[in-house]
Order: C-alpha cells, then structure tokens, then sequence
C-alpha cells in the first residue's frame, strides 16, 4: 500500500495480524460505557414497525425520486433529478450497514430481504460484507486486522476526492465480486471469512456476477446506458453524501486503541440528514453496544452521554476537526485529533 513504510502497513496479512496480537489488540477486551442492565435490555428492543416505516419512507422517496428523473430526460432538470435518485439510492450504504448486523427488524426474514437489497445497491457483496463489518466491530481501527479503516495515513487528499465519485472503490467491489464468482479468494479475504462460509460466498458472488451480466446484456440490447443509469452507475454519481456522512466516523482519530471513545465519534445531523444516515451519527454509541437497533441510539446517546467524549454539534463542526487533521497527518502520520475518556 502506498505510504505504508512512512507510517504503518495496513494490509490484512498473517505478519500483520501476527503484530497486532502480539500487541494485545486481537479480539480484546474493550471499554465499555455503563448501563443499567434493565435499560439496555429496553434499548434493545427489536421492531419490525420502526423497520417497515423507515425502508417504506426511503423507498418511496427513491421512487419518487426516479420518476422524476425519468421525466426529466432531455432537459437540463435532469442534472439534479439524477443527483437526488442517486444519492437516495447510494444511502443503501448505510441501510445495508445496519442491516448487516440484523437489527432493524425483528422478524429476521425481513433483515435478510432488505439487506440484500441494500447490498446489492450499494455493491457489497452481502456475505462479504456482513464478515468484514464483524471484523470491523471486533477489531476497530487495529492496523492489520481492520479492513475498513478507510482512510490510511499519511492521507491522500486526490484519493479522497475520487471517493465522492465512488472511485476506484466501486469499481474495485465489483472486480473482487467476479473473482469470488470465479472461487478466487485472496489472503486478505480468508483472514476473516470462516472456511464453512466460503461456498456461500462463492454463490452469493455467482449471483451478483448474473445480475451485472444482465443489466449489461440490457443496456446492448436497448442500445443505451438507460437501465445502468438507474441501477449500480447511481452508487458512482451519487456516492458524495455517503462519503460525507462516513468520513465522519474515525478519521483523524486514533488507531490501535481499546476504546471507542478515542477512535470513533458522535455527531448531531438535522433530521432529514439523520434519517438518510439511519441514525448512524450516533457511531460511538453504536460501535460500543453494536446490538441497539438504530431507532434507539439516540435514548442510547441520552444514557452514556455523560461516559463520553462532547458529541459534534453538526456535520460541519466534524469535519472543522477533520480536515485540518488529515491535512495535518500527511506530515505527522502519528498525529491524532485528542477525546476526552470521561468516566461515570
């Protein structure tokens, strides 16, 4: 990986890994906040009624969404008409995100059904994905063991910038997606896929591939990039919000610690961008107790807030940390943005 010799290596190999446990950083024990034990089991609380009523609202905004853009064909209304229908449909980032970790609903057909939906949405390949997230959660931010850590020191500010376009990121997801169809598996991959998960890995990927095959067929046949337009090109032109909302998470904070509070932050959004983010904002909250369902973090937030670092007041005051952070870091790899650990 480009930089790594100036700072760390962060690919996902037995060398690395090996470091990391050596460290004492491999599936340890992490901080956790304080809650009463009959609160949590409230917090919990699993509803196919909050479910339904968010994937319902966002679908039919999605819908509404393409009509229009459908409509505006031929006209400059186009230009935004699109933007709106891909970045609503780019949001299945983070419905997927949650999805994966089968909270959303309670009834657990409804979590598979709408996680692969978003899955395929966002091009995460589901059983990939559902694995690299639990590595995610288990490992967070430890070097050679995480391999979402999104943004690798020192940063690469050109990088970053093709990442509001999806790039090469998407086009990436969809390679790995037709090697696995093909049982190609790379080291990385089989460091955190169990051996009993990889045929269902291989047919999930065979499925994808069919699906891209078909809209391709689609677009030859109708001798135009229409249907692509509507279907996986909209996670590339409408990739910008979610990589906003993402950025936000853990970059500029600390790598190889035990506590969230120090690598992961909480922000507050306005309503409709809290909504579009499925309430992911609240990402400290959610990385230390991963199994509240979304609709919950915010009593969650209520409950640990005094155990925790000051939530950023918005979307920008975050990235009024963020930027000169990453700037800062091109220079200084080591340099983080300091939390304050509070204690109850």
């Amino acid at each position: 990986m480009a930089h790594a010799g100036k700072w760390k290596d962060y690919r996902l190999n037995a060398a690395n890994s090996e470091q990391a446990e050596k460290r004492g950083l491999v599936s340890a024990q992490w901080f956790r906040c304080e809650v009463p034990r009959a609160q949590m089991k409230q917090l919990m609380q699993r509803s196919d009624a909050q479910g339904l009523r968010h994937m319902a609202i966002w679908l039919a905004l999605l819908t509404a969404s393409g009509v229009a853009a459908w409509h505006s064909q031929g006209s400059w209304w186009c230009l935004p008409a699109f933007f709106l229908y891909g970045t609503l449909y780019s949001v299945s980032d983070h419905c997927a995100h949650e999805l994966s970790h089968g909270t959303p609903f309670k009834t657990p057909w409804l979590n598979n059904v709408f996680y692969q939906l978003a899955s395929f949405m966002t091009l995460h390949e589901s059983v990939y994905w559902r694995w690299s997230h639990a590595r995610h959660h288990t490992d967070t931010i430890i070097v050679g063991r995480d391999r979402e850590i999104a943004f690798p020191r020192p940063a690469r500010p050109l990088a970053i910038l093709f990442d509001a376009f999806f790039l090469p990121g998407g086009l990436q997801e969809i390679a790995r997606t037709v090697r696995h169809a093909m049982g190609s598996l790379s080291e990385e991959t089989r460091s955190f896929i169990p051996d009993s998960e990889i045929r269902k890995l291989v047919w999930s990927s065979r499925i994808y591939t069919l699906l891209f095959a078909g809209l391709i067929a689609w677009c030859v046949l109708a001798q135009s990039i229409l249907p692509a337009l509507f279907i996986v090109l909209p996670r590339f032109y409408g990739a910008l919000l979610p990589l906003l909302f993402n950025m936000t998470q853990h970059t500029g904070l600390a790598e190889d610690v035990l506590d969230h509070r120090l690598n992961t932050r909480t922000m507050y959004l306005n309503p409709v961008f809290e909504f579009l983010y499925m309430k992911m904002n609240y990402h400290l909250e959610h990385h230390i107790f991963p199994m509240v369902p979304f609709h919950a973090l915010p009593q969650l937030h209520a409950a640990i807030r005094e155990q925790s670092p000051p939530a950023y007041g918005s979307l920008w005051a975050a990235y009024a940390d963020i930027v000169p952070a990453v700037l800062r870091q091109r220079e200084e790899p080591g340099h983080v943005i300091a939390r304050e650990a509070r204690t109850a």
